[in-house]
C-alpha cells in the first residue's frame, strides 16, 4: 500500500524498477508464489473453517441460522475495518513483517477460540481472527503489484487466489469432516495448528521486498488517496463488484449446509464438508482465468465469469443432488475467475497509491461477505433456498450490469 500516506509525486516510476522486478520462471518468482500461496491458504482456512460448523453451532448455542452466521460475519467485518489500518502501517514498517505477524496472531486467536465456553467468547476471538488477518489481506496484493513484473501480475495474482481457494476448501473440508467425529473445539485446534505451520513457511520463504519505500504516516495524504481513487472512472465500480460478488459467494456457502442437512437430502456433516471439494474448480479458474485476462484483456473476461456464476446459481435451484453439486462447482469456478480478474485489474488501473486501492477493494470485498452473508439468512428463514436464489440472483444481476459498464470504459490498463 505504497502511496496511501505518501505524496503522490513520490510514487516510484515503474520504468525505473524494471531491473528489480521478479520475472516469471525465476527462483524468486517460485518462492514468492509458494509463500503467498501458503499465506492465502492459512488466511482462508482460518476465516472459513467455521462455515460448515454453523448448523452445529446453531444447535449447541440455541441460535438461528442468521445468528450463527455471525461467527463468520464478525470476522469478515473486523477484517474489512482492519484493512484501513494495517495497510498504512505496512507503508511505514514494511510488507513482510506485517504479513508474518498477521498470520501468527490469527492462528493463535483461532486456538483461543477453540477453548471458549460461551457464544460471546467465540465471537470475540473470531473478531480477533478477522482483525489479525487484515494484515495479510491488505498487503499481499500490494506486495505482488510492487515486486512482480507487470506482464505476469495476472498469473501471480491468480496463483495467490488459488491458495485462497485451497485454504477455503481445506478449512471447510477438514472442519466439516472432523465435526462428524470430534467436537468443534478439536476441529478448531487442528485448523489453528495447520495455520501456524503455514505461517512459518511464509516467514521463511517469502523474499524480502526490493521495491518497497518506507513512508511516513500522514492522514492528509491518506485522505487524498481516497479521493483520487473515487474520482477514477473505473475503480469505484470495481469496489462495488467486490461487494456484490463476495456477498453472493458467501451467501451460497453459508446456507447450502442447512439445505443439505434437511429433507430431501438428510446428509450428514461429513458429507456436506466433503462437498467443499468444489473449491478445486476455483483453484483452477483463478490461475487460468487470470492468465487468460492477461492475454485477452480484463474487460472481455470479467463479465463472462460473472455469467458463469449466475449459471451455477440457477443450477442449485433444482432438486437432484448431482445438479446441485455441479451448480456449486460452476458457481465457484466463475467466482474465483471473476475475483482474480478484478484483483489484478485494481493494481493495473490504480496508477498511483496502488496499495490504498487494493485496501479499498478488499474492504468492500469483506464488507460484502459480512453484510450479505448475514442478510441472506433472512431470505433463508422466509423463503428457503428459493429465497437464497432470489437474493444471490439480484446481487449477480447488478454485478453483471456493472461489468458491462466497465467494459465500455476507455482502455486504461484494461
Amino acid at each position: 500500500m505504497k502511496s496511501a500516506v505518501a505524496p503522490l509525486a513520490l510514487e516510484p516510476d515503474p520504468a525505473a524498477l524494471t531491473d528489480i522486478w521478479i520475472e516469471k520462471g525465476s527462483p524468486a518468482f517460485m518462492k514468492t508464489v509458494l509463500a503467498l500461496f501458503s499465506g492465502g491458504f492459512a488466511t482462508f482456512a482460518l476465516l472459513y473453517c467455521v462455515q460448515p460448523m454453523m448448523p452445529l453451532l446453531s444447535q449447541e448455542f440455541a441460535i438461528n441460522a442468521a445468528q450463527s452466521s455471525l461467527v463468520l460475519s464478525v470476522s469478515t467485518a473486523l477484517l474489512a475495518v482492519g484493512l484501513l489500518v494495517t495497510g498504512p502501517i505496512s507503508d511505514r514498517i514494511g510488507r513482510k513483517p506485517v504479513m508474518v505477524m498477521a498470520l501468527l496472531c490469527a492462528a493463535l486467536a483461532t486456538l483461543a477460540s477453540a477453548v471458549m465456553p460461551t457464544w460471546e467468547g467465540v465471537l470475540a476471538t473470531r473478531a480477533l481472527v478477522g482483525l489479525s488477518l487484515s494484515g495479510l489481506a491488505a498487503v499481499a496484493m500490494t506486495y505482488l503489484s510492487e515486486e512482480i513484473h507487470p506482464q505476469h501480475i495476472g498469473l501471480a495474482m491468480g496463483l495467490y487466489i488459488g491458495g485462497n481457494a485451497i485454504g477455503g476448501m481445506s478449512g471447510r473440508l477438514i472442519a466439516g469432516v472432523l465435526i462428524d467425529f470430534v467436537s468443534w473445539h478439536t476441529a478448531m485446534l487442528v485448523i489453528g495448528g495447520l495455520a501456524l505451520l503455514a505461517a512459518v513457511v511464509f516467514w521463511k520463504v517469502l523474499p524480502e521486498s526490493r521495491n518497497f519505500r518506507a513512508q511516513s504516516l500522514q492522514p492528509r495524504r491518506l485522505l487524498d488517496g481516497f479521493l483520487m481513487h473515487f474520482k477514477d472512472a473505473g475503480l469505484p465500480w470495481l469496489f462495488l463488484e467486490a461487494f456484490l460478488l463476495m456477498g453472493a459467494f458467501v451467501t451460497l456457502f453459508n446456507y447450502i449446509g442447512y439445505r443439505l442437512l434437511a429433507e430431501p437430502y438428510h446428509m450428514n456433516q461429513a458429507l456436506v464438508g466433503l462437498l467443499s471439494v468444489v473449491y478445486l474448480s476455483g483453484i483452477y479458474s483463478s490461475a487460468q482465468v487470470g492468465a487468460l485476462a492477461d492475454r485477452l484483456g480484463r474487460r472481455r473476461v470479467f463479465w463472462a465469469s460473472i455469467g458463469v456464476m449466475a449459471a451455477g446459481m440457477l443450477m442449485t435451484l433444482f432438486t437432484p443432488l448431482p445438479v446441485v453439486v455441479v451448480g456449486m462447482l460452476v458457481f465457484t469456478f466463475g467466482f474465483f475467475g471473476a475475483h482474480s480478474v478484478a484483483s489484478s485489474w485494481i493494481g493495473r488501473r490504480a496508477l498511483k497509491a496502488k496499495g490504498q486501492a487494493s485496501s479499498l477493494y478488499l474492504f468492500c470485498y469483506y464488507a460484502g461477505s459480512s453484510v450479505a452473508g448475514t442478510a441472506g439468512g433472512v431470505f433463508w428463514h422466509h423463503w428457503g433456498w428459493n429465497g437464497i436464489g432470489l437474493f444471490i440472483g439480484s446481487l449477480l444481476a447488478v454485478a453483471l450490469l456493472v461489468a458491462l459498464h466497465l467494459s465500455k470504459l476507455a482502455p486504461k490498463s484494461a
